[in-house]
């Protein structure tokens, strides 16, 4: 078991954090989704579809999509065969197809059409994890109650020493500690960014990354 972490640690944390944050915004002062969609209801199927695959391939997948299934009963009358082989290529396909069919039924049947705006109604929605509701709360509705962890920020928030963890529950939860609020929704995205412009999983030079001297 990991211990927790000393008030003297904690305020390091927070001390890094911002100096993190801080050149996060010099780096990337605009960053934002990168996944497409037009409504509030394409978002989370763009996100649900994000899971174990790339934004650039959600948003080849999704053109097609979402230009398929224009309304939102047409995910609810949707047959799962026909659905799973348009989103294929995104991976997981038939565990996808399951949760979105069924997130399109119970939003259409418990919350009248509509996405909930509360971290614990959208929970309930199949498919739909931590992660999922504060990319959704925030970009849909502008209602942040966390940090999104994606596999960006679980990696790099290690790497920078911002948590000892890899599980993203725990992660968020570290992160909640020692990062404002103002500044969570903006993070996950700026993070995200840093990733991929200097920071990539793949072997490479820390050294030369924009944030080794932090």
């Amino acid at each position: 078991m990991k211990k927790e972490i000393s008030s003297k640690e904690l305020e390091g944390r927070k001390k890094k954090a911002r100096r993190i944050i801080a050149a996060l915004k010099k780096l990337f002062p605009k960053a934002h989704i990168a996944l497409h969609f037009s409504n509030n209801w394409e978002l989370l199927v763009a996100v649900e579809l994000s899971a174990q695959c790339t934004d650039k391939k959600v948003n080849e997948v999704t053109e097609k999509l979402f230009k398929k299934y224009r309304s939102f009963d047409d995910y609810v009358r949707a047959k799962p065969k026909a659905f799973e082989q348009d989103i294929r290529s995104t991976g997981f396909y038939r565990n996808k197809t399951k949760n979105i069919l069924a997130a399109a039924k119970m939003i259409q049947k418990k919350f009248n059409g509509k996405i909930p705006r509360t971290m614990e109604k959208i929970l309930e929605i199949p498919g739909v994890a931590r992660k999922t509701a504060n990319v959704v709360l925030g970009n849909a509705y502008g209602v942040v109650e966390g940090i999104a962890v994606d596999t960006h920020v679980r990696r790099l928030s290690k790497l920078l020493g911002l948590t000892e963890h890899t599980d993203p529950v725990k992660i968020e939860r570290d992160l909640m500690q020692i990062i404002p609020k103002k500044e969570w929704f903006h993070f996950t995205y700026r993070l995200i960014e840093y990733g991929r412009k200097y920071c990539p999983a793949r072997p490479h030079n820390h050294v030369l990354c924009p944030l080794a001297k932090i």
